[in-house]
């Protein structure tokens, strides 16, 4: 033990922060300044800091293994110091590890596992997302036009941002795969004034947007389906399709599956809009040094990242042209930290309504995850793309004279082209 506590002191000492801990015996190294204080309780976690076990110490945390005093941005910054290198090189994967990973893949996203996946997260409690998303319940990274943009702002920014890359009119049918809480959904009908359909496997969500519909007046012209995007209809395709926050839930194996789910979705010359998180590595499926495991138990179980070369080539074995490709990484960033920030204000909020052992567990995963998935944002370890697609051209002529049949212009002026 002795020989472990001068390890700690000496990669204490090294931090740019001042940092203290209260040892399981009571004894305190560290700075006497302390920004960030930690009491530990479990000798383990002690061994975790040592070696930089960043996803270990998360979860330690949440197992209550050690508690912090100090603000979560501080707490990340002193996480990222102590990293043994980047987790994007510590998770490369050999091709045995890689071939397994992909028979995984395949086995953990059938439609029964998918579905008790996305009930382990969304279904946790609306209140708890409500005390610190934007009062539309986006739950997917925010487009800060300008830099002084609330949350709010940004979250009304990235959903017209999205129907101005669709090009949405008047009368389109338009398909959202994983409405979330409803925000790109009703804001497509109330700005654009298209019919839509919205799909989760959520039955709070499910449950919450229909409410909203009702309330809205939108009847007829909305609806929110509890159901797989593998059982969507392909008998009449849409205008236009949106997928936000969805594909990171389908597996690496699935996705020219999935493209080719939605290729069939869409009308010849219609457009599909997927928006979701890639991976930082070209090849690993998550962030190495624990970081990808804390997600996958605490948070996500069942999400797997592809970089965003892997998602090009799936969107093309699916039959899918590219059209225009935005990394808004930093966007995300920004987002996390807001919605970071807010948690963290409200922690008394949010510790009454996950009163319960589970719940105040899952409460500790989620300021590691948010503050966590900001830092690797702003690191590069993550990023977040936006992909706009249609089907593969069969031929023609006329592609650049605006065709009634083509939603896309071939020129980006009309995204900020006034309505």
């Amino acid at each position: 033990m002795t020989a472990l506590v001068s390890v700690i002191e000496n990669k204490l000492g090294a931090l740019s922060i001042p940092v203290s801990m209260e040892l399981p015996d009571g004894q305190r190294v560290g700075a006497a300044d302390a920004q960030v204080h930690f009491i530990i309780k479990d000798s383990s976690v002690l061994t975790h800091f040592a070696a930089g076990e960043v996803g270990a110490l998360g979860e330690d945390y949440v197992e209550g293994k050690f508690q912090f005093n100090g603000s979560v941005r501080n707490l990340m910054s002193l996480a990222s110091s102590i990293l043994p290198g980047s987790p994007v090189e510590a998770a490369e994967l050999g091709w045995l590890t890689g071939l397994v990973q992909r028979l995984v893949s395949v086995w953990r996203h059938s439609v029964e596992r998918d579905a008790r996946q996305i009930e382990f997260h969304y279904d946790l409690s609306d209140d708890f997302y409500a005390l610190w998303l934007d009062p539309r319940r986006v739950y997917s990274c925010a487009y800060f036009r300008t830099p002084d943009m609330t949350i709010a702002q940004a979250q009304e920014a990235k959903l017209d941002h999205i129907c101005r890359k669709l090009a949405l009119k008047p009368g389109e049918r338009f398909l959202d795969v994983g409405g979330g809480w409803g925000g790109l959904m009703l804001w497509a009908a109330e700005h654009y004034d298209v019919d839509v359909t919205g799909i989760t496997l959520s039955h709070n969500q499910h449950a919450y947007v229909n409410k909203l519909i009702q309330e809205k007046g939108l009847s007829g012209r909305v609806r929110m389906e509890l159901l797989d995007y593998r059982k969507l209809d392909e008998s009449r395709p849409y205008d236009k399709i949106s997928s936000v926050g969805m594909f990171e839930h389908v597996g690496r194996a699935q996705l020219v599956g999935y493209f080719g789910k939605l290729r069939r979705l869409v009308r010849p010359g219609g457009l599909i809009m997927n928006h979701g998180i890639t991976a930082g590595g070209l090849s690993n499926t998550e962030l190495g040094a624990g970081m990808g495991d804390f997600i996958e138990k605490f948070i996500f179980p069942g999400g797997e990242l592809s970089h965003i070369h892997f998602v090009m080539q799936s969107l093309a074995e699916a039959g899918l042209e590219d059209l225009d490709v935005e990394n808004l990484r930093p966007h995300y960033a920004r987002t996390l930290w807001a919605w970071s920030d807010e948690l963290e204000a409200r922690l008394d909020e949010a510790k009454a309504i996950l009163n319960t052992p589970q719940g105040l567990r899952s409460l500790r995963a989620y300021r590691m995850y948010l503050a966590g998935c900001a830092m690797g944002f702003e690191h590069g370890w993550i990023a977040l793309h936006q992909i706009l697609a249609q089907p593969q051209p069969a031929g023609r002529s006329d592609e650049l004279d605006y065709p009634a049949d083509q939603a896309y212009p071939w020129r980006r002026d009309y995204i900020y082209n006034s309505r």
